[in-house]
């Protein structure tokens, strides 16, 4: 065999050991579309970008963090519940009430009151928010130019606010309470922010340019 096929050979054995190993983390029966797309296309071309010399060096997503601050929920409760509801529908995942953890005078907050509503996305529910946001809800924001491509924290994680809640078609306008933001923060693996840009960039994050 000549020194061009063997070097081809050992470059399809490589893709499909990196495919082999991402389809063997999670063990879902039911595999959401990008976490598909991530198997066969985003893996592999990271691996070979990057040069990396193992299948787990490859930046993958770790969890999701949606979280909304409710702070006018001190004076009307119903706020709160209204904001776990929507949180709920976004996500697909039951909301949880977030407590302050220390006192500030100024706006009136004790330790311990509940201000705000969370919800902590990891497998598929992970994945399948993730494809909304990018597909759905970001092009549903009025005059869209992209999201902010400096927004990552050092350490490969980005963070991105959505002023509000009804750029999600899960959200009914009639229905809501108010016009509410939220706050997304994406935790990748990936060992720096140049890393994380180009992975989230290849997953269909919309960077603005």
């Amino acid at each position: 065999m000549s020194e061009k096929k063997e070097a081809k050979t050992a470059s399809a054995e490589k893709k499909t050991e990196v495919k082999q190993s991402v389809s063997a983390e999670g063990g879902e029966k039911y595999e959401p579309r990008l976490k598909n797309i991530y198997r066969e296309r985003v893996a592999p071309e990271l691996f070979k970008e990057f040069g990396y010399k193992s299948v787990m060096q490859i930046p993958k997503l770790e969890k999701i963090i949606v979280s909304m601050g409710v702070g006018e929920a001190l004076q009307n409760k119903k706020l709160l519940d209204a904001a776990v509801a929507d949180l709920s529908l976004i996500t697909g995942q039951k909301a949880v009430k977030t407590k302050a953890r220390k006192s500030i005078a100024n706006f009136k907050i004790r330790t311990g009151q509940e201000i705000g509503v969370k919800v902590t996305l990891r497998g598929a529910m992970m994945y399948e928010f993730f494809d909304r946001l990018v597909n759905i809800a970001l092009s549903r924001v009025k005059d869209f130019r992209g999201v902010n491509q400096n927004a990552f924290d050092g350490h490969g994680n980005y963070s991105l606010g959505i002023t509000e809640q009804i750029i999600f078609p899960e959200i009914d306008f009639d229905k809501i309470e108010r016009i509410a933001g939220l706050n997304i923060v994406i935790v990748t693996t990936a060992r720096t922010d140049a890393e994380a840009k180009v992975f989230l960039a290849k997953f269909g994050m919309p960077f603005r340019k």
